[in-house]
C-alpha cells in the first residue's frame, strides 16, 4: 500500500510517540495485521526492548523475578493486540481471521458480542457456523442458523455427528432448537389442517377459530381425534422422532411439556411410522412419554418402576448401559439424588471405570447431602475404596469440606 509522502514529516522523532501515531493510524485505515504488529512493538519498546526482535538473539531464560514479571506483562501485551486486531477483523467480516487472533485470549465473550453484530448471510455461513458453533462461541445461534439455512433433516444429522459427545449444557442448548423450531412447524401445520376440514367434520365457525388460535398440540390432537384418524401426518416422522430422542437432556419445563405433545402425537400415528428405539425407549413415545410427564411431576413412581425395571433386566452385554444411565438420571432429576447415587453404585457394570463416572456422582452425593443425607457421601467413599479408586477416595474427602 502506498503512503501520503507528506506522512514521515509529521511524524515524530521520539519513538513512543512514533509508534503511537503509527498505531493511530492502522486503527484509521482499518488494516488490523498491521495494528498487530505495531501493538507488538508498542510492547516491547515499553518494556525495554528492541521495536523488532533480532532473530540471531539466542534466547535466555527468564531467570529474575523482573525477568518473569516483564515476560508476563509481554504476554498480557500480546493478547491485548490480538483482542484488538481479532475485533477489527470481525467487524471488517473477516470472521476466520478474526477468530484467530481471539482465540487465544480465550474472550469468548468478546467475540460472541462481536458476531451478533454480524448477519449471516450466504457469503459467510461456513464461517459463521464453524466459530459460532463447532468452537462454541454462541452454540444457540450457530444451531438456529443451521436450522434456518439447511433445515431439520441437515441439522439432526449435525447433532448426531457434531453435538451428541458433548457436554450436557451443548447438547440441551441444540435439543432447544431443534425441538422450538419442529414443535412451531407441527404446531402450525396442525392448525390449518383443522381448520381446513374442521367445518367437515361438525366444528362451527367461532369454535374453529377460537381453538386454532388457543389450542396447544396436545390439545388439539385430544380434543379433536379426526385430526390423526384418517391414517396420515404432517411433517416428517423420523425427525420427529429425532427431535423427542435429542430432548431427553432438556430441563426447562415448558420445553419438556412440549416434547411430551410431540409423543402424544407420535403415539397417535400409524403403526407404520412409529418406529422402535433403544432401551430402554423400545417402545419409542410411550416410554419417552413416561419419561417426560415424570420430569413434569406427573406420574413419578409409575415412572420410576418402569425405568427400574428396564435397568434391572436389559442385558448390558447386549443393549449397552443405556436402561441403568436412564434410570439413574430419572431418578436424579426428579428430586432423588440418594436413591439414585445407590442405583448408581449398585447397578453400573464392574468393567466401567468410576472416573468416568465420577463427576456425576459426586455431584449426586452433594445434592444429596444438601437435601439432608449426609450418609451418601459416606456410601460412595465406601464404593470407591472397595473398587480400588483412591484418586476418587481423596476427591471425596473434598466434598466434605465444602
Amino acid at each position: 500500500m502506498s503512503l501520503d509522502p507528506q506522512l514521515l514529516t509529521r511524524l515524530s522523532s521520539d519513538p513512543a510517540k512514533r509508534i503511537d501515531e503509527v498505531i493511530a493510524h492502522f486503527r484509521r485505515e482499518r488494516q488490523p495485521i498491521e495494528l498487530f504488529e505495531a501493538l507488538k512493538m508498542k510492547s516491547r519498546l515499553r518494556h525495554g526492548l528492541p521495536m523488532i526482535a533480532d532473530p540471531d538473539e539466542p534466547l535466555s531464560p527468564a531467570n529474575s523475578e523482573a525477568d518473569k514479571q516483564r515476560e508476563r506483562a509481554l504476554e498480557e501485551d500480546l493478547l491485548d493486540a490480538c483482542r484488538q486486531a481479532g475485533a477489527l477483523l470481525i467487524q471488517d467480516g473477516r470472521i476466520a481471521e478474526g477468530w484467530m487472533y481471539l482465540r487465544p485470549t480465550g474472550d469468548t465473550e468478546l467475540a460472541r458480542r462481536l458476531l451478533a453484530e454480524v448477519e449471516i448471510d450466504d457469503e459467510n455461513y461456513d464461517e459463521m457456523i464453524q466459530v459460532l458453533l463447532h468452537e462454541s462461541v454462541d452454540l444457540r445461534r450457530g444451531y438456529s442458523a443451521v436450522l434456518q439455512h439447511q433445515g431439520t433433516c441437515n441439522s439432526i444429522t449435525l447433532y448426531d455427528q457434531a453435538i451428541a459427545t458433548r457436554s450436557r449444557a451443548d447438547r440441551q442448548v441444540a435439543a432447544e432448537c431443534l425441538l422450538n423450531s419442529f414443535y412451531d412447524e407441527l404446531l402450525s401445520l396442525v392448525r390449518d389442517d383443522f381448520r381446513s376440514r374442521g367445518p367437515d367434520n361438525g366444528v362451527d365457525a367461532n369454535t374453529l377459530s377460537a381453538d386454532a388460535e388457543n389450542l396447544n398440540l396436545g390439545e388439539l390432537i385430544a380434543k379433536y381425534k379426526w385430526i390423526l384418524g384418517g391414517g396420515g401426518y404432517h411433517l416428517d416422522t423420523t425427525h420427529l422422532s429425532s427431535t423427542v430422542r435429542f430432548a431427553t437432556v432438556i430441563d426447562d419445563q415448558d420445553m419438556i411439556d412440549k416434547a411430551l405433545q410431540l409423543c402424544q402425537y407420535g403415539r397417535r400415528l400409524p403403526a407404520d411410522f412409529q418406529y422402535p428405539g433403544e432401551e430402554p425407549f423400545v417402545d419409542f413415545y410411550p416410554a419417552h412419554a413416561a419419561f417426560f410427564s415424570a420430569l413434569l411431576g406427573q406420574n413419578v413412581d409409575a415412572a420410576v418402576r418402569m425405568f427400574e425395571q428396564k435397568a434391572r433386566t436389559v442385558d448390558v452385554n447386549v443393549a449397552g448401559a443405556g436402561a441403568i444411565e436412564t434410570y439413574i438420571d430419572l431418578l436424579d432429576r426428579v428430586g432423588r439424588p440418594a436413591e439414585a447415587l445407590r442405583a448408581a453404585m449398585e447397578l453400573f457394570p464392574d468393567d466401567v471405570p468410576i472416573q468416568r463416572v465420577l463427576p456425576e456422582l459426586l455431584a449426586m452425593a452433594r445434592r444429596a447431602k444438601d437435601a439432608g443425607d449426609a450418609a451418601a457421601l459416606d456410601a460412595l467413599e465406601k464404593f470407591c475404596f472397595e473398587r480400588g479408586d483412591l484418586l476418587a477416595v481423596a476427591a471425596i474427602s473434598g466434598e466434605r469440606s465444602v
